[in-house]
């Protein structure tokens, strides 16, 4: 097996890995508000890449340079206005529109890899997102209307941050050590969400939040958000976009609301219908068909 479908392979399981904590998610922000959950996860995150590089990987410390803070922070940017969009844009609209609206990143994607790295569009590119695409709105209306509202022009700006994301980390990341370049933006994402926090949420006394940040749903979901779904996954995606496209990765990203359906279906008490279903399928075999026709030829 080349790198090329390792890669796809470990960004598959990364995109499992959110799907499945998808639930345990939810229930946290119940009781802490987003962006400081959001703050707490991330900083948290770079914390520990810092500790691995450390331990580990000591070396790699110096490979940081100006320009590697500066893309980084771009990374890290567009990473916390994705969240911060999408966080915003649930209050004036549906979950249903949001997933859809959020999943849209993976038709984007090939427009910016083909405005960014030249990378051609082809017939199976298309054929894969737009699958995908498909895919996503039967698995999230499952038969129903979509209706916009005025919070879903804020999430399809998330749309636009997170396929900026994945597009610019197919750049920079074969420039750069993926660790650092993984905790730097981890670092960069937990600053800016504390700061949207403080500006944006109520938190209330000091006391109340302690309280809140001890309730075992919280706790929990921040034990699985800090490690496997934020450091690990984004470390994980910074070094598999060395040998593989960004389009494919928006496609492989699009299976996640199938595994957070799935972990409903089976976890959540939730039903799958016959819609949802072929949506699934459909997600599938668009993440198949890129798999099988996109493979990178310069990749060995």
């Amino acid at each position: 097996m080349n790198r090329s479908r390792i890669a796809d392979l470990s960004l598959l399981i990364v995109a499992m890995m959110w799907g499945c904590t998808f639930l345990i998610v939810q229930h946290a922000v119940k009781v802490l508000p987003p962006l400081a959950f959001n703050g707490i996860r991330f900083i948290g995150a770079a914390i520990l890449l810092a500790l691995i590089i450390t331990v580990f990987y000591r070396g790699q410390w110096r490979a940081i340079n100006r320009r590697m803070l500066l893309h980084s922070c771009l990374l890290g940017l567009f990473l916390f206005l994705g969240y911060a969009f999408q966080t915003v844009g649930l209050l004036y609209t549906t979950t249903s529109n949001t997933g859809f609206i959020t999943g849209l990143s993976v038709v984007l994607v090939p427009f910016l890899a083909l405005i960014l790295l030249k990378h051609p569009i082809s017939r199976f590119t298309w054929l894969s997102a737009l699958l995908a695409a498909g895919g996503l709105y039967l698995l999230t209306f499952a038969g129903s209307t979509l209706v916009f509202n005025k919070g879903d022009f804020l999430v399809f700006l998330c749309a636009i941050a997170f396929a900026l994301h994945i597009a610019y980390t197919g750049i920079f990341a074969p420039q750069y050590a993926a660790l650092p370049l993984a905790a730097l933006q981890m670092a960069v994402v937990g600053v800016l969400s504390c700061i949207g926090s403080l500006l944006f949420e109520d938190l209330g006394p000091i006391a109340q939040t302690m309280d809140r940040l001890v309730q075992p749903e919280v706790l929990w979901a921040l034990l699985v958000s800090i490690g496997p779904t934020s450091a690990f996954a984004f470390w994980i995606q910074t070094v598999c976009q060395k040998y593989t496209s960004p389009s494919r990765v928006a496609v492989i990203f699009a299976m996640e609301p199938v595994f957070a359906a799935l972990t409903g279906l089976w976890f959540g008490g939730e039903k799958l219908g016959i819609m949802a279903s072929i949506g699934c399928l459909c997600i599938f075999t668009g993440m198949i068909l890129a798999e099988l026709k996109s493979a990178p030829r310069t990749v060995q």
